[in-house]
C-alpha cells in the first residue's frame, strides 16, 4: 500500500511473512496524527517485538513495494539455488537485460547462502543506475534470510522512504512563520537551537536544518521508540516563549524530502 496524498498516513506491514523474516514498512506522509512507530510495532509483534533491522538506504517506496512483491513472488514459485548461482555471470554482463538482471537479484536474495550474499554484494558494488537500490534491497533480504538461519528466529526489517540509522529512523520536518514571513535571524538562531536541544535530549540527530521563504526544514535522525511528533512540540512550544512566532502546525514525515512546492501543498491540507 501507497499513499500518494502529502495529507494522509500510513503505518503497517505489507502481506509479506516469509518462514525467515518478515518486511515491515512504516510510512507516515504529510501530517502525522500517530506517528510513534514503535507502538505500531508493538500492535504489530506483540510487548516483545521480534529481532529487527532498519533499512538504511533511502529508497523510493514504490521501488520497495515493487522489490519485496516480486521476492514474495519469487519464494511461493520456489527457488532453485543451483540455477541461480550458476547465473550469477549474468550480473555482471551489460548487454543483460535489466528485468533479468532484477529477478537474478531477488532470486539470489532468497537463498540461505553466503555464496549468494557475497555475489549480491559484488554486483551493488558497481550496479548500473538503474539497479543500485534493487540491489540494496537485495543485498538487506540476503542478509536478514541468512541471519534468520543462523539463529533461528524470525527477523523483522523495517522500511521507510528516508531510510534510517542503526535503531534510529529518518524523519523530515517543515515549520513555519505564524505570521507567514521569513524568519529574522535571531529567530533562524532560536529555531536551530531549539530543535538541536530537543533531538539530543531523546539521542535524536540533527543532520540538517535549512530556511527558505517562511518555512523552517529539518532532516534528524529520531530513535524508534520516540515519538517525533512531542519532540518537535517541544522545540515548537521552547521558541513560542519568546513572541509565538512559529506556527503550531508542522509537518512530518520518513517518505521523502519535500521540495518548496510539495510543501506549500501539503501544507494547505493541515487542520489546525
Amino acid at each position: 500500500m501507497v499513499l500518494n496524498s502529502l495529507n494522509e498516513s500510513y503505518v503497517g506491514c505489507l502481506d509479506i511473512n516469509y518462514i525467515d523474516f518478515k518486511f515491515c514498512l512504516l510510512t507516515n506522509t504529510g501530517n502525522m496524527k500517530d506517528e510513534n512507530i514503535y507502538n505500531k510495532m508493538e500492535e504489530l509483534f506483540g510487548k516483545n517485538p521480534e529481532k529487527f533491522s532498519i533499512l538504511e538506504d533511502q529508497i523510493d517506496i514504490k521501488t520497495q513495494m515493487s522489490y519485496f512483491e516480486e521476492s514474495k513472488k519469487n519464494k511461493e514459485s520456489g527457488i532453485n539455488k543451483n540455477d541461480l548461482l550458476k547465473d550469477k555471470a549474468k550480473l555482471f554482463d551489460l548487454n543483460m537485460d535489466i528485468e533479468e538482471k532484477k529477478n537474478l537479484l531477488v532470486g539470489l536474495a532468497g537463498i540461505d547462502d553466503v555464496e549468494a550474499y557475497r555475489i549480491i554484494e559484488k554486483y551493488l558494488a558497481n550496479a548500473e543506475a538503474k539497479l543500485k537500490n534493487w540491489a540494496a534491497l537485495a543485498l538487506q533480504e540476503s542478509r536478514m534470510t541468512i541471519e534468520s538461519s543462523l539463529l533461528n528466529e524470525n527477523q523483522v526489517i523495517i522500511s521507510t522512504g528516508l531510510g534510517g540509522k542503526g535503531k534510529k529512523l529518518r524523519y523530515f520536518s517543515v515549520l513555519a512563520s505564524a505570521d507567514n514571513k521569513e524568519f529574522t535571524d535571531l529567530q533562524k538562531r532560536l529555531i536551530s537551537k531549539e530543535l538541536e536541544f530537543a533531538l539530543k535530549k531523546v539521542d535524536g540527530e540533527v543532520e540538517k536544518i535549512d530556511f527558505a521563504e517562511n518555512y523552517t526544514t529539518l532532516v534528524a535522525l529520531v530513535p524508534l521508540t520516540v515519538s517525533i511528533k512531542d519532540v518537535i512540540q517541544s522545540a515548537v512550544n521552547e521558541c513560542n516563549q519568546i513572541g509565538d512566532f512559529v506556527s503550531s502546525k508542522f509537518i512530518l514525515t520518513n517518505v521523502k524530502v519535500f521540495t518548496i512546492d510539495e510543501i506549500k501543498k501539503s501544507w494547505h491540507n493541515i487542520s489546525d
